[in-house]
């Protein structure tokens, strides 16, 4: 069979069908609706946290999702740790462990935050941070927005039944 006898049966066409955009949403409603049962726990309304979280997905900063949402960054910070997004803190690991040892009383204020180098702002907020766990259910509210992969709400390792635990070289 020749090249010329496969080709046979083909056709060109000057144009295409546009199929549009294939979107998949398994979600039950809004993201302001699914954030409604914590309303009362996160630091602005339901409405504003489901602004804070799409434009923070959209790859807008911190500050810009803040913008975007009509309210002040550092209330979009904390709306962010509290549905489960990593990296919102604005200071090095090492900082951080100063201001929990604040918390934890074993440094007075001005210590910890001549220590850490941090301005009010940034100091109050790692305090927030530090002391506020995220928010199981908004975690799961904003999953389906920030994606099942994002790192940012990894909760188990995927990987952890590859990885060796130090007792097994014992």
């Amino acid at each position: 069979m020749g090249l010329s006898e496969i080709a046979a049966d083909l056709a060109v066409t000057a144009e295409q069908r546009d199929t549009g955009i294939a979107t998949v949403d398994s979600t039950d409603g809004a993201l302001a609706e699914r954030l409604a049962s914590v309303a009362d726990d996160l630091p602005c309304g339901a409405g504003a946290a489901a602004d804070v979280v799409d434009a923070y997905a959209d790859g807008a900063s911190v500050g810009g999702a803040g913008e975007a949402a009509g309210v002040p960054p550092i209330t979009a910070a904390k709306t962010l740790h509290l549905v489960g997004v990593d990296g919102v803190c604005p200071l090095a690991p090492m900082a951080r462990e100063i201001v929990g040892d604040w918390i934890a009383g074993e440094l007075s204020r001005s210590e910890a935050r001549e220590l850490t180098g941090a301005s009010t702002t940034e100091f109050l907020l790692t305090a927030f941070l530090e002391t506020h766990e995220p928010i199981p259910a908004a975690r799961t509210a904003v999953e389906p927005t920030l994606g099942p992969g994002d790192a940012a709400l990894s909760t188990d390792d995927h990987l952890a039944e590859t990885m060796t635990d130090a007792t097994e070289f014992l």
